[in-house]
């Protein structure tokens, strides 16, 4: 019966199209009557309590700052920078495109955020340096998601809390495989301008570098100011997303002028709907998974995995396709929220460090975000772009599969996870 409530229920009503905080919610509501003798407080103490968390403030003023960041000059400024900086080789342009992706990932997790930035900067010089439009466009869907894996970042922010773990040291974690991603798809970009015959970029000169830097200096420091607060130990993540609103707010409307306190108010009205959308979403969440916990479900769970003496790579694998499967059609923090209670008593059980085991849950749902056919990316790129979702499929499968690539030697050779932690301590 529980088998029924907390897994083929919520999964046949998500296949009809119910938003995923109803599911949730129904879900909730059936368990209850199945198991009966659960006060309503309880459900109302649940309810609210999902949200009484000092560092799930960091994701309202992430996205904040994100979208601050992408319309005020601050992104496009980096962008240019990085644009002007890197030249004189086959690929240039492409090179560029991912090393923006990353630079702005260490400024603001969001994703969808990164694809607009990104993408409007980067498209046209890549569409007329003879790139086309599929893999172009397919090239700023897949580049988007480091954002979800390089610090700071909100999934990792979410499992932090839904598995209680340390956020700093879920950022430390994530550097390596976010840098190992972008070396990756720096290579395959560089290699598929040859084999395309692509024409080698202008040289870097310094006329030009000089006047980009110049304007590019705040922009530059954003991303220093944010995690060398965090890694220095002068403020937390929560106060670190704090921080990079009030920077963000400062450098576009008083240093670069290119908004105003109008356009700051029109931007947090924007940034309040997605917050709504999480936050409901992780309230129904926490519920649901109150009740995973309280009816024992998880620890059934781990018997039935135990007895099937799965070695810890079939069991890696497994766990994997799982997460793969789910990021494909929901979003990470519900991901997250929903597939914690379960997974990670497993993971514990198995013997696998919880912050790997975190680093490995974002890097799939991640994936997901671009995995046909339902990824967020992909509907972003599509809105966005206007470039046809058949069109971007095909565009991504390379991509997935650089990723399968970096997946799985994050998830077999935790030193790439777990040595930078080790250091930092």
């Amino acid at each position: 019966m529980n088998a029924l409530v907390f897994g083929v229920l919520p999964i046949t009503l998500l296949a009809i199209g119910t938003p995923i905080f109803v599911t949730l919610l129904i879900a909730t509501a059936a368990g209850i009557l199945m198991m009966g003798g659960i006060p309503l407080r309880a459900v109302h103490t649940a309810l609210f309590g999902s949200l009484d968390a000092f560092s799930l403030l960091a994701v309202p003023l992430f996205i904040l700052a994100g979208d601050i960041m992408a319309r005020g000059g601050i992104a496009r400024r980096l962008i240019e920078l990085i644009m002007a900086v890197v030249g004189g080789v086959r690929g240039s342009l492409p090179l560029a495109t991912v090393a923006s992706a990353s630079a702005f990932g260490a400024m603001s997790g969001s994703s969808v955020a990164c694809v607009a930035a990104i993408g409007k900067l980067t498209l046209p010089s890549l569409e007329k340096a003879g790139y086309g439009r599929t893999f172009s466009v397919s090239l700023i869907t897949a580049t988007g998601v480091i954002d979800v894996i390089i610090p700071p970042s909100i999934p990792m922010i979410i499992y932090a809390i839904a598995a209680q773990q340390s956020a700093t040291q879920l950022f430390l974690a994530g550097i390596v495989p976010g840098l190992i991603v972008a070396f990756a798809l720096g290579i395959y970009v560089v290699i598929l301008s040859r084999m395309r015959n692509i024409p080698i970029g202008a040289k870097p000169r310094w006329d030009v570098i000089w006047p980009a830097a110049r304007r590019s200096v705040w922009a530059v420091l954003a991303p220093g100011v944010i995690l060398g607060g965090i890694y220095g130990g002068v403020f937390t993540p929560t106060e670190a997303a704090g921080i990079a609103c009030v920077y963000s707010i400062f450098v576009s409307v008083m240093v670069y002028r290119e908004l105003t306190w109008a356009d700051i108010w029109s931007i947090t009205l924007e940034s309040s709907f997605l917050v709504a959308q999480i936050m409901i979403i992780v309230a129904a969440a926490g519920t649901f998974s109150w009740l995973i916990t309280t009816s024992g479900f998880p620890a059934m769970l781990v018997s039935l995995i135990d007895s099937l003496s799965l070695q810890t790579w079939a069991l890696l694998l497994a766990i994997n396709i799982l997460l793969l499967l789910v990021g494909s059609v929901l979003e990470p923090p519900a991901a997250i929220l929903v597939l914690a209670p379960l997974l990670t008593p497993i993971a514990n059980k198995a013997g696998i460090d919880p912050i790997h085991f975190g680093i490995i849950v974002t890097v799939n749902l991640a994936i997901g975000m671009f995995m046909p056919p339902f990824g967020l990316n992909l509907f972003a790129s599509n809105a966005i772009f206007k470039t046809p979702l058949p069109q971007l499929y095909r565009g991504v499968i390379p991509f997935f599969f650089i990723y399968l690539f970096v997946l799985a030697l994050i998830t077999y050779i935790p030193a790439l996870t777990l040595v930078p932690m080790a250091l930092y301590r």
